[in-house]
């Protein structure tokens, strides 16, 4: 009897593995697909694009904070319908620029293929990252963007009360400028009459067309040179009519070199209101340090502060404790803290509201009536102005000289009428700088 296996018996297991190629292949093959598949369908990933270089680069001062707060609390990784996935977070630079934010978000998308967006800060970044993950069918969250900004900025209209099928939003808008202008600006009496430079950018031109309206029906005479180009370094214009017209009060959205630039012609050339309302810059206390004196006063809004009695749901840290830890880095609180981890407790919750959170569409489709807690608030989507956007308080605060030692200067809230819960800690002053 022949031992072995023969030539024949090879040609016949040949013939029959041929055979059975499509069945095994249909099957998930003889395991290693199968087990590749597997990995695949246990690993979520989340893209996170922010400006942390270029003109905007203050807003992603905490960045690096806030991830390892994120990352730490998806380490042990999420248990959705009996799977157990790990999460990673691929963050990148938009570099405060709207070409490389669409770029990034494209490579986030295509070449890293993540499950889920997040971006932050002005519409130079969020605006095109929301537009290609819109466009590619890949949930998005973001926030820090007027919403009026985001939402028509990208091309919706008036009418339209679910433009968007993949990206959400959650912030302040012109509505919650006005409620707090008019609240704060009667603290300093002045004539009411309002210089206002907006930039002919997403911002300014939705700021322009709603803002400036709404404080005309309340009483105040505005003052508009006209839109002026991101980027203008001579502002004598501006100053000469604001100044002729006697303006006692300045409001303005620029991008933060702009103002700077502004500012320091303003006070060259003997502008001085009883108020400086700033917005989109003199948020943080780098950018109010590098003014030196003429600093000191200005107004600015507040989306998110330590003394908001909030905590994320996701990683369990109050907005306290996120302030003490981030200044125990060495650095002053910024208020990007809250909005920033708040996009994290939005990803958790909406990933663990899914079934599937590899389904995109089922991701999106869960964010359209998530309900969760975060640092600056509680995030009801559905019972905002649309069903893309929940709208968040800006509260009224003013920079003072620190009573720290360890700090220049000091951020203090002077009005909460967006949020009487958030107490404030003075009253507005004159200007005086």
């Amino acid at each position: 009897m022949e031992s072995g296996t023969t030539r024949r018996d090879l040609l016949r297991l040949g013939i029959s593995l041929t055979a059975a190629a499509p069945i095994l292949s249909a099957c998930g093959g003889l395991g290693s697909d199968q087990n590749t598949k597997n990995t695949q369908k246990s690993s979520l990933k989340i893209g996170f694009v922010s400006p942390r270089t270029g003109p905007a680069a203050g807003f992603g001062e905490p960045d690096a904070y806030v991830l390892d707060l994120a990352k730490k609390a998806f380490q042990p990784g999420l248990n959705i319908g009996g799977t157990q996935y790990d999460v990673q977070i691929l963050d990148r630079d938009s570099q405060s620029n709207p070409q490389r934010s669409a770029q990034v978000a494209n490579d986030l998308i295509n070449g890293d293929q993540v499950d889920l967006m997040l971006t932050t800060s002005t519409p130079e970044t969020v605006n095109p990252v929301s537009d290609a993950c819109e466009a590619a069918g890949v949930p998005c969250v973001s926030t820090v963007v007027p919403w009026e900004a985001w939402y028509f900025g990208r091309g919706a209209k008036e009418t339209d009360q679910n433009a968007y099928k993949f990206t959400y939003h959650f912030c302040f808008g012109v509505e919650q400028f006005h409620n707090m202008y008019t609240h704060e600006w009667p603290q300093v009496p002045t004539n009411k009459k309002v210089g206002v430079m907006w930039p002919n950018d997403s911002d300014g031109n939705a700021i322009r067309a709603a803002l400036g309206p709404l404080l005309k029906q309340s009483g105040y005479t505005i003052v508009d040179p006209g839109a002026y180009t991101d980027g203008t370094n001579d502002f004598s214009a501006q100053i000469a009519k604001f100044k002729a017209e006697n303006c006692e009060i300045f409001n303005t959205f620029p991008i933060p070199p702009d103002f700077a630039t502004f500012w320091r012609q303003a006070a060259q050339q003997g502008y001085k209101p009883k108020i400086c309302q700033v917005a989109k810059t003199g948020l943080f206390p780098s950018q109010i340090e590098a003014l030196g004196p003429i600093g000191i006063g200005i107004a600015g809004g507040a989306y998110w502060a330590p003394t908001y009695p909030y905590k994320s749901s996701f990683t369990g840290v109050d907005s306290k404790a996120l302030g003490d830890g981030y200044q125990a880095t060495g650095k002053q609180w910024n208020q990007q803290l809250g909005p920033s981890l708040a996009l994290f407790d939005v990803a958790a919750a909406a990933l663990k509201k899914t079934s599937n959170p590899k389904d995109k569409q089922g991701v999106a489709d869960a964010i359209k009536t998530l309900d969760v807690e975060t640092p600056i608030g509680r995030l009801q989507w559905g019972k905002g102005p649309n069903a893309n956007v929940v709208t968040t308080p800006i509260l009224g605060g003013q920079w003072i000289k620190s009573t720290d030692p360890k700090y220049k200067v000091e951020f203090v809230l002077v009005e909460n009428s967006s949020d009487p819960n958030v107490p404030t800690a003075a009253k507005l002053q004159e200007y005086r700088a």
